[in-house]
C-alpha cells in the first residue's frame, strides 16, 4: 500500500461488498425503476437483463463497477434484483461475462444513462478537491473518517469511485494542506498580535538549571492539595499563564475543533518533541496550548477554591461547633430540667388561681416552686439558658459562622490573588458580591489592630443575619467595630456560594463559565429553531404544546380514577386521609418478588455452565475480531502508525486500567509490545476519552444486533446510577462522604446503562452529589446506541425542575421514589383557563395541587432556547440547575420549568401507583436491578487495589473509569453472544425453550472468566546457584505504576 493510513482489510474493502446489504438498503438502492427496466429491457437475454440489473444496483450501492468480476456480489443480491424482474432462474447470470466485452459495454452505457461521471472529469475533480479541502480544514477527523467522507461525496454525485491508491493519495494531500495552513495561520496570528510572544513562549521549552521539568510541564500540572499554600500556587499559576495574554491573539478564522485537536495534540506531547517541531508548527502548538491552558488553570484554581471552602472550612467549622454544642448540652440539659420543674408547678398554681378567681399571691406562688425547687437554682438556671442558647432562631449557624470566622489564615495567603485576579465576572445579581470580593486585597493588608475596621467600610448588606454576631459583636473588639477575618471569610463563603450559582462565573473557563453567554441567541437561534423544535417534537406556540399535555394529564388522571372502581378492594392502592384532616396520600401496597419457574432455573444454571472458560485477554482478543472495536483507538496526531503489535499494547493497557492492576504485571521484557517504554507510548497517545467512546461506539452497536439482547429489549430504556470509587492519594476532583468512603474521599462513576445491558455514556463527578445535576449531561453525550425514550434513576435524582429539563428533551424521567406516598400530585386546567368538566371522582383529594400554565407560556420561548442550548451541548445541565435552582429559591425561568416538570411528574407519579398494572413499576425496578448488577460485575474487574482509584487528576480518573467501563460493555457482549449461541443449540437438540424464560437470562456473570491472570513458575531462574539479584538504586526515578500519581 502507497498510503499507510489504511489497513489492508480497509483497502480490500474498498468498493466491494463487505457483507449482504440490509433490507432497507435492498429497498433504497436495488430497487428497479421504470428508468432502470426501460434499460434493461433492450437486453435479449434473461443472463445480459439481469447482468446489466445488477451492475446498475451495484454502480449505485458502492459506486463504481466491479470491472472483470460483475458477480462479486452477494448472491441474495442477485435473488432480489431476479425477483423483481420476473426471472425464475437466477443462476442465468453466470453465463453474463462469457463475452468478456459485453459487462464493459454495458457499464459504458449505464454510465451515459444515468450521467455517472469519471473522477478524471475537470469541472467534477475541482468540485472534489474543494469539498475534500475544506472538509479537511474544518473537521478535525483522522483520515480514515475523510476517506469515507470523501466516498460518502462521490457516490452521492455520482462520480465513479478512482482507485484506493489514488483517492488515499488525495486525502493524504488534503490534510497534509490543511495541517500547514492550520499551524501557519495560528502562527501568523500569534506573531500579528505581538512579534515577541513566539520567542515568550518557546522559552517554556527550556527546563531551568535547578529544576527536573520544563515551564511548559509544570504549568501543565494541576494542583492536588487542597491548602491555603495550593490556592496561592494554583492563582500564580493562572497569572502566569494570563501574563501571555492569549487573548489578544485573533484566532477566530481558524475552526475551533481544528484549535481544540492542535492543543489536545500538545497537552500530550513531551516539551522535547514540541522542541523538535518545526516553525511554524512549534508555535501553532504553543499557542494553542497555552491558550486552553488559560482556562485549565483558572478552572482548576476555582475547583480547589470550592474544595478549600467545603472541606478546609465550613466542614470543620461546622463539626468544631456542633462538638461544642455537644459539651454545653449537660449544662443545658441541668437548666432544663430545673427550669422544667419550676415551670410545671408555676403553670399548675396559675391554673388553681384561675379556677378559684382568687388575688394572685406571689409569696405563695413562689413557696410552692421552692419546695421542689431552690430560688436560687432557677435562677442560675435560667442565666445557663440565656449564655447558652442565644436570642435569634439561627443560633446554631451562628455558632458555625464563628468558628468559621478563626480559619482566617487559611484563606489570607490568596486574598490578594483572588481579588486581583481578572478572570472573574459577575452577572447583575453577584456584581455586589465580585465588589466585595476586590476589595479583599486592601483588607488583608490592613493592620486592624491600630485601625479597627468600621461599619462604613465594609458592605452590611452583604453579611447575612446568620453571619451578624461574628461580624459586627465581637467582644474581643472595641465597641462598634467589624470583625476583619469574620468579614473576610463571610465574603469568601458568599462567593463560593455564588459561584455555585453561576451569580460569580469566570472567563476564560470550561467548567465555571456564565451558562446565559452560552445559551443560544438571535441570529444562530433563528437558523436552528425550526430544525430544534422539530426534533424534540415541541411547537413555537405555546398553547398548541400545553393543550396537548393538559389532555394527556386529565386522560391519565380519568384512567387512574377508572381503575381504581375496576379494581375495588383489589386495588393496590388506597387513598389515604389523616382523621384530623390534612393533605390526603396514596398508600402503595409493596411490590412482591416476581416467582421464577423451574423452566428458568434449569435454564440459567444450564447455559451458565455451557459458557467456556475464558481469560480475560482473549475475551478482547475475540470480541475484537467480531467488532474491530480496537480499531477505534487512533494516535493523538490523527495519523496512522503502522506499529507491530498495537493490538497487543491495547489490550494489556485495558486490563491493566480496568483491573486496577498497574502496568507491572501485564509486562513482558521479551515482547516488544509488552515493554514499558511501548505501553507508556500508547497510554500517552492513544488512549483518550474520545478514543475510548469510539470504541465502546461498536460495542453497542454490536450488542444491539444480538437477538437475545433485543428480548431484553429495543434500547429505549435505560438508568442512569452511580457506582462510588476511593480515591485514596491526594486530588482536588475528590469529596468526602462517610457513608461509601469512611474517612477517605472519593469520587463516582456516573454511568448509564440500557435495556440491552449495553453502558452507554459515563462520566467522573467529585464526591457524592446529587445524581440529577449530572445525569442529563451523561445523557445528552452518550457513546452511542439509540436515544433513551424513558431513564430510571434512584430516589437522590428528583427534582420538579429535572423533570421539566428532561421533558422538554424528549426524555421520560422516571425516578424511583422512596417516599411515594408523600409525594404531591398536580392537575392543569385548559390552557384557556377550562377546568375539566367532570372531576376526578375519589381522586380529587389527592388532585388539589394546579400546575401554572400561565408561568409556562410566559417563558415558553426561553425554555425552548435552553432546549436547544442542551441538545446542541452549548451548555452544561448542570450549570443550567445550579443556576435556575439558587439553593432552593429559583429563578423565574427555572420556577417556569419546574411548573412544567410537575405534568410529567404527575403522569409518571400515575404510571407509578396504577392499581391494576405493576408493569411499569415493575419495568424501572428491573432496570435498576440490571444496573446494580452491572455494578457488581465492574467491581468484580477493578479488583486491583482494593478498588481504590489512584489517580490524582480529573483527566487520568476519567480516562480509567472509561476503561473500566469498555472492559465491562466487552463481557456484556461477549457473554451475550455465547448466551444467544447456547439458547440457539439447546433448541437445536430439542429442548422446549420459552422466550419468556429467554428474556429474563443475564449476561452480568463472570464465574466462568479468569480476571486475575496467571501466575509464572519458573524455578530456573530461582536456583541455589543464582546469588543474590542486584539491589536497585535509591536514587533513580520509581518506574513503579502502583506508586501515586
Amino acid at each position: 500500500m502507497p498510503v499507510e493510513f489504511l489497513t489492508d482489510e480497509q483497502a480490500e474493502a474498498y468498493g466491494t461488498f463487505t457483507e449482504v446489504p440490509t433490507r432497507p438498503k435492498l429497498e433504497r438502492f436495488f430497487f428497479l425503476d421504470d428508468d432502470d427496466r426501460d434499460l434493461i429491457a433492450l437486453r435479449r437475454t434473461d443472463a445480459h437483463r439481469l447482468g446489466m440489473a445488477v451492475q446498475i444496483c451495484t454502480v449505485r450501492y458502492i459506486g463504481r463497477f466491479l470491472g472483470e468480476d460483475p458477480l462479486a456480489v452477494p448472491w441474495e443480491v442477485v435473488e432480489y434484483v431476479a425477483g423483481q424482474l420476473g426471472i425464475e432462474d437466477a443462476s442465468c447470470v453466470k453465463r453474463y461475462p462469457e463475452r468478456r466485452r459485453t459487462p464493459y459495454e454495458h457499464a459504458d452505457e449505464i454510465q451515459q444513462r444515468f450521467k455517472y461521471r469519471d473522477f478524471t472529469d475537470r469541472r467534477w475533480g475541482r468540485e472534489f478537491r474543494s469539498f475534500l479541502y475544506g472538509r479537511a480544514w474544518t473537521h478535525a477527523e483522522g483520515p480514515v473518517a475523510l476517506f469515507n467522507h470523501a466516498v460518502t461525496w462521490l457516490r452521492k454525485n455520482r462520480v465513479l469511485l478512482p482507485g484506493v491508491s489514488v483517492l488515499a493519495r488525495q486525502v493524504s494531500e488534503a490534510r497534509t494542506a490543511a495541517e500547514r495552513r492550520l499551524y501557519e495561520a495560528v502562527a501568523r496570528a500569534a506573531h500579528r498580535a505581538d512579534p515577541a510572544l513566539a520567542p515568550a513562549l518557546a522559552e517554556l521549552l527550556a527546563v531551568p538549571e535547578d529544576k527536573r521539568v520544563s515551564e511548559l510541564e509544570r504549568l501543565r500540572t494541576p494542583p492536588t492539595k487542597s491548602t491555603g499554600t495550593a490556592m496561592v500556587r494554583a492563582m500564580e499559576r493562572v497569572e502566569e499563564i494570563f501574563a501571555f495574554a492569549l487573548g489578544r491573539v485573533n484566532l477566530s478564522r481558524v475552526p475551533v475543533n481544528r484549535l481544540s485537536a492542535l492543543a489536545r495534540y500538545g497537552q500530550l506531547s513531551k516539551a522535547q518533541t514540541i522542541e523538535r517541531a518545526p516553525e511554524p508548527r512549534r508555535t501553532a502548538l504553543l499557542t494553542a496550548v497555552v491558550r486552553q491552558l488559560e482556562a485549565q488553570a483558572v478552572d482548576d484554581a476555582l475547583d480547589l477554591f470550592a474544595v478549600l471552602m467545603a472541606n478546609r472550612l465550613i466542614s470543620p467549622a461546622r463539626r468544631a461547633s456542633d462538638r461544642e454544642r455537644l459539651a454545653m448540652l449537660p449544662q443545658l440539659e441541668k437548666a432544663a430540667r430545673i427550669l422544667a420543674k419550676a415551670s410545671k408547678i408555676l403553670t399548675e398554681e396559675l391554673d388553681l388561681v384561675a379556677e378559684a378567681e382568687a388575688d394572685l399571691d406571689v409569696a405563695a406562688l413562689w413557696a410552692a416552686v421552692e419546695e421542689a425547687v431552690p430560688r436560687a437554682a432557677v435562677s442560675s438556671a435560667v442565666a445557663t439558658v440565656e449564655a447558652l442558647v442565644p436570642e435569634d432562631d439561627g443560633s446554631a449557624e451562628a455558632a458555625m459562622r464563628e468558628k468559621l470566622a478563626l480559619r482566617y489564615n487559611t484563606v489570607r495567603p490568596f486574598l490578594s490573588l483572588l481579588g486581583e485576579s481578572d478572570a472573574l465576572g459577575a452577572a447583575p445579581a453577584g456584581r455586589r458580591i465580585l465588589k466585595a470580593v476586590r476589595r479583599l486585597p486592601a483588607l488583608s493588608r490592613r493592620r486592624v489592630k491600630d485601625r479597627p475596621l468600621l461599619p462604613r467600610e465594609v458592605d452590611a448588606e452583604l453579611v447575612p443575619a446568620m453571619w451578624k454576631r461574628a461580624v459586627f459583636s465581637n467582644a474581643k473588639l472595641p465597641q462598634g467595630a467589624v470583625d476583619r477575618d469574620a468579614y473576610v471569610v463571610c465574603v469568601l463563603e458568599q462567593l463560593h456560594r455564588a459561584l455555585n450559582r453561576r451569580d460569580v462565573f469566570a472567563a476564560p473557563s470550561n467548567r465555571w463559565a456564565d451558562p446565559r453567554a452560552r445559551l443560544i441567541d438571535g441570529p444562530r437561534w433563528e437558523a436552528m429553531r425550526a430544525d430544534v423544535l422539530a426534533g424534540l417534537s415541541l411547537t413555537e406556540d405555546a398553547g398548541e404544546h400545553l393543550a396537548q399535555l393538559t389532555r394527556g394529564l386529565d386522560a391519565a388522571w380519568r384512567q387512574m380514577a377508572d381503575r381504581l372502581g375496576e379494581a375495588g378492594a383489589d386495588a393496590k392502592v388506597e387513598i389515604v386521609v389523616p382523621e384530623g384532616g390534612g393533605r390526603a396520600r396514596l398508600s402503595v401496597d409493596k411490590l412482591g418478588a416476581v416467582g421464577e419457574p423451574e423452566s428458568l432455573t434449569w435454564l440459567k444454571t444450564t447455559t451458565e455452565a455451557m459458557l467456556p472458560r475464558i481469560d480475560l485477554p482473549d475475551l478482547l482478543f475475540e470480541v475484537h475480531s467480531w467488532t474491530s472495536f480496537l480499531d477505534a483507538f487512533g494516535h493523538v496526531s490523527e495519523r496512522r502508525t503502522r506499529m507491530e503489535g498495537l493490538l497487543v499494547s491495547l489490550v494489556a493497557l485495558l486490563v491493566a486500567e480496568s483491573c486496577n492492576i498497574g502496568l507491572t504485571p501485564v509486562l513482558d521484557p521479551e515482547n516488544r509490545a509488552l515493554s514499558r517504554s511501548r505501553l507508556s507510548h500508547v497510554d500517552q497517545n492513544y488512549l483518550r476519552a474520545d478514543t475510548i467512546a469510539a470504541a465502546n461506539a461498536a460495542l453497542i452497536t454490536a450488542q444491539s444486533r444480538i437477538e437475545l439482547a433485543q428480548m431484553w429489549g429495543g434500547g429505549l430504556l435505560a438508568s442512569v446510577d452511580g457506582l462510588r470509587f476511593v480515591v485514596p492519594v491526594k486530588s482536588i476532583n475528590t469529596g468526602p462522604s462517610p457513608k461509601y468512603y469512611g474517612y477517605k474521599r472519593g469520587v463516582t462513576w456516573l454511568n448509564a446503562v440500557n435495556d440491552q445491558v449495553a453502558g452507554i455514556g459515563a462520566m467522573v463527578v467529585r464526591g457524592t452529589p446529587r445524581d440529577s445535576l449530572y445525569t442529563l449531561d451523561t445523557l445528552l453525550n452518550l457513546d452511542g446506541g439509540v436515544k433513551p425514550e424513558m431513564v430510571a434513576t434512584d430516589n437522590a435524582s428528583y427534582s420538579d425542575m429535572a423533570f421539566g429539563l428532561y421533558k422538554i428533551l424528549g426524555f421520560r424521567f422516571a425516578p424511583r421514589f422512596r417516599d411515594l406516598a408523600d409525594q404531591r400530585f398536580w392537575r392543569a386546567d385548559a390552557p384557556d383557563g377550562e377546568a375539566p368538566v367532570a372531576g376526578y371522582g375519589p381522586l380529587e383529594a389527592v388532585a388539589c395541587n394546579k400546575v401554572n400554565l400561565g408561568r409556562i407560556a410566559t417563558h415558553w420561548p426561553d425554555m425552548l432556547r435552553v432546549a436547544g442550548s442542551l441538545i446542541t451541548n452549548q451548555v452544561r445541565a448542570y450549570d443550567l440547575l445550579r443556576m435556575f435552582g439558587r439553593e432552593g429559591h429559583p429563578t423565574p425561568l427555572g420556577a417556569a420549568f419546574a411548573e412544567y416538570g410537575r405534568i410529567d411528574k404527575t403522569m409518571h407519579l400515575l404510571a407509578l401507583v396504577d392499581p391494576v398494572d405493576d408493569t411499569y413499576r415493575r419495568l424501572m425496578n428491573r432496570q435498576l436491578t440490571v444496573q446494580e448488577s452491572r455494578h457488581r460485575l465492574a467491581r468484580a474487574i477493578c479488583h486491583g487495589g482494593r478498588g481504590q482509584i489512584r489517580q490524582a487528576y480529573r483527566e487520568g480518573q476519567e480516562d480509567q473509569l472509561a476503561a473500566l467501563g469498555l472492559v465491562l460493555n466487552a463481557v456484556v457482549l461477549w457473554n451475550t453472544r455465547y448466551l444467544d449461541a447456547a439458547v440457539a443449540q439447546l433448541r437445536a437438540e430439542g429442548h422446549e425453550i420459552k422466550d419468556e424464560d429467554v428474556a429474563r437470562l443475564s449476561p452480568l456473570k463472570d464465574r466462568h472468566i479468569n480476571f486475575l491472570g496467571r501466575y509464572l513458575f519458573n524455578i530456573k531462574a530461582s536456583g541455589p546457584g543464582r546469588g543474590l539479584r542486584p539491589l536497585r538504586d535509591p536514587n533513580a526515578p520509581d518506574e513503579d505504576d502502583d506508586a501515586e500519581h
